[in-house]
């Protein structure tokens, strides 16, 4: 985000690695800054009086946009910047093991959007309101057009038929699918603060009521039924690890907290966040559900939301997260393709309805 050795004389002549940070507290959600990734070493070798001596990665999660490793792993091997777009479109093949116009296409669209953040120092760490505790100061900006995300989207669902028996593509179908219900939680969180401060119930109870009973609940689903975005393996690995039934409680109870309010009372609260199956019905729907059923009660007894009165009765949720017990599955359900074809008929048409809403200013149910 902010190379040092241009304005450090190359760090005063003492040998140094070029690295990529790229992801903060092992997040999902899609980022990247390819263009920045694609000339930073070269630049850093280039620069007068260089010391460098290698390129590295110093990620504090790595298990989340492959392409984004891929390229900077392939770069050491570069003696200059790669052509991104015909990289881009080599990737789906090599990724797939087949061409398909309409991944091809789909993969040069994430690549020039979303997967290429241009905003200077910009540090990647999911703020989006569906990982974050409710209140009416969540941040819903994207450095990116969601249109392009969309279209990436319909494009993958196109190619979904030829490329299910590849787990490569699956992991792909459920993470632009994922990306997208969190862009439309952004957007009915939008549409549920307009309705709580235009004190119009109707459109509070809809809001709300899709965003906790449908999208949510579809989500789980969506994640459940891929092996890498399971709740229960993250918790089984912890428990394995211990000699005794006492400890394996105390592991359990140190890996749903990490990922969660990480510290007793929340101390660096949702930092190290995740989309997994699981815990987006135990933890991150629970949450939210109490938020619409709060500001409901606000609405129907005239009072204002208080948020520090919100965010006591919250904790005892998150609290109860860490200590349920509940076993969770360790091995994908559902059929994902299915799952995905639906969440696609249900909510690419709302998608599409509300780029529409935006373009002609419409900021109420518009994108943020």
């Amino acid at each position: 985000a902010d190379p040092v050795f241009t304005y450090t004389e190359s760090f005063y002549g003492q040998p140094f690695i070029w690295c990529m940070l790229h992801n903060f507290g092992g997040n999902n959600g899609f980022f990247g800054t390819v263009e920045s990734i694609n000339s930073g070493p070269f630049k850093a070798q280039n620069f007068p009086n260089s010391t460098l001596v290698g390129i590295g990665m110093t990620p504090e999660g790595i298990e989340q946009n492959p392409v984004i490793y891929e390229l900077m792993s392939e770069l050491a091997w570069r003696k200059e910047p790669v052509n991104l777009a015909k990289w881009v479109s080599l990737y789906a093949v090599r990724r797939y093991g087949g061409m398909h116009d309409s991944l091809t296409a789909a993969w040069k669209l994430l690549f020039s959007s979303v997967y290429n953040c241009t905003v200077p120092h910009y540090v990647n760490h999911n703020h989006s309101p569906l990982v974050r505790r409710p209140s009416f100061r969540l941040r819903t900006d994207l450095w990116y057009d969601p249109a392009d995300l969309f279209e990436a989207w319909k494009l993958f669902m196109e190619a979904a038929p030829s490329f299910m028996s590849k787990e490569t593509f699956q992991y792909d179908l459920v993470d632009v699918t994922r990306q997208v219900l969190q862009v439309l939680t952004a957007s009915f969180y939008q549409d549920i603060a307009d309705a709580f401060g235009n004190k119009k119930m109707a459109e509070l109870l809809t809001a709300g009521g899709v965003l906790v009973y449908d999208l949510f609940p579809e989500l789980d689903r969506l994640l459940s039924s891929n092996q890498n975005f399971l709740l229960g393996t993250w918790l089984e690995r912890a428990q394995s690890k211990a000699l005794n039934e006492k400890e394996a409680q105390l592991y359990d109870m140190n890996a749903r907290n990490q990922i969660t309010l990480w510290g007793p009372s929340g101390e660096i609260l949702d930092y190290a966040n995740k989309e997994w199956g699981g815990l987006i019905e135990d933890y991150y729907a629970q949450r939210w559900g109490l938020f619409v059923q709060t500001l409901v009660e606000c609405l129907d007894h005239g009072l204002p939301f208080n948020q520090s009165s919100f965010n006591q009765a919250v904790f005892q949720i998150e609290k109860g997260f860490i200590y349920n017990g509940r076993k969770y599955p360790t091995k994908p359900q559902g059929d994902t393709y299915e799952i995905a074809y639906r969440i696609f008929l249900k909510y690419y048409p709302q998608a599409m309805k509300r780029l529409l809403q935006t373009v002609k200013g419409s900021p109420s149910s518009a994108f943020p």
